[in-house]
């Protein structure tokens, strides 16, 4: 576990959360708390999952608490993890990713004053226990527009790791769902991994789709992303990405990211904390929430898409957000819409 200081902060990044924060302040008041620890199952270098949740250290640092974290957390060791922290006295333990839900269920009752966030979690997670989540059934369905749009073949991909867990069914069957309102002839193809965190066994995924004349590749990956973005570059497709990392990887090929905005959401959480108990509870932020809309479409710092999307295509993903956040479009996503296989 270590302390977090300005020198682990990713270059650019720092303006933005002190923007952030001053909003947030001027809002809602201090959300402060006077010790929080951060949970990572990857690296914080990874260019996606794990380096948008270390994001959110330096925003509550900033807010003056005293704030820790571990990276490369493995399955057997987040129980044990989670109750080092909670005995410490910590107040909040962040778990960032669903995959610490379980063991935050098994230390929560030994710690009722601890409240454990999970990024990425699942509803009913326990009394001091809470889930977050963005939509990702939202931003999974456009990015399926998207790609659809961009096809000149009329077949696209998608690759992801956790077959069946929730939040990636939502994403990937919303992909395909998209894809399909605009297309319905559309050949959607999903490829599923055993990890998130392998860019070698992506990249391999992302050729094999493109042999099968796939020509837009999405997914959702952590550390595995970059591969799958290097596969797409190699055969001159398009690909989506999760951080303007993978812009920077292969600036021609990302037609755009979903750029999660944890730091907004955690904070978000810790401030309705403060005011009401959000022990049990699922919050999850889109693009009808207030306060933050839980992630957001970047190519870059100064755009939502690659130049090369038309602007038809943007004003029609324009309307669908607006239709989104006014709730005119509402969309349900089974286990069959997220189903695999080329």
């Amino acid at each position: 576990m270590r302390a977090i200081g300005l020198s682990y902060f990713p270059r650019g990044g720092l303006a933005a959360l002190v923007v952030l924060m001053l909003l947030l302040t001027a809002s809602t008041g201090v959300f402060a708390q006077k010790s929080i620890a951060f949970l990572l199952p990857g690296s914080i270098n990874d260019q996606s999952w794990n380096a948008q949740g270390f994001q959110s250290i330096e925003l509550f640092r900033t807010q003056g608490s005293t704030v820790t974290y571990s990276e490369n957390v493995q399955a057997a060791d987040m129980v044990e993890s989670m109750r080092q922290y909670a005995r410490s006295g910590t107040e909040v333990v962040i778990g960032h990713s669903g995959r610490f839900l379980s063991a935050a269920q098994r230390v929560g009752p030994d710690f009722p004053k601890t409240l454990f966030l999970i990024g990425s979690g699942a509803a009913g997670s326990g009394k001091n226990v809470t889930s977050v989540e963005y939509d990702n059934a939202q931003f999974g369905y456009l990015m399926g527009v998207l790609a659809a749009r961009m096809s000149k073949t009329n077949k696209i991909g998608a690759i992801s790791g956790l077959e069946g867990l929730p939040t990636v069914v939502a994403q990937i069957g919303a992909f395909r769902k998209g894809a399909m309102s605009v297309r319905p002839d559309i050949e959607v193809k999903v490829i599923y991994l055993q990890s998130m965190e392998d860019p070698t066994a992506a990249k391999e995924a992302a050729l094999s789709l493109i042999t099968r004349g796939a020509d837009v590749i999405s997914g959702k990956l952590n550390a595995g992303q970059a591969g799958l973005i290097k596969g797409a570059k190699e055969r001159g497709v398009y690909a989506t990405g999760r951080s303007l990392g993978h812009t920077q990887i292969a600036p021609e090929t990302v037609l755009a990211n979903v750029v999660e905005e944890w730091p907004e959401m955690y904070a978000a959480a810790v401030q309705k904390n403060k005011i009401e108990s959000v022990g049990g509870k699922y919050l999850i932020y889109g693009l009808s929430s207030s306060g933050t809309t839980g992630a957001r479409l970047r190519y870059s710092k100064e755009s939502e898409f690659n130049p090369v999307v038309p602007a038809s295509v943007v004003s029609e993903l324009e309307k669908i957000k607006k239709q989104f956040a006014t709730e005119q479009l509402k969309i349900t996503v089974t286990r069959q819409d997220a189903r695999g296989g080329i």
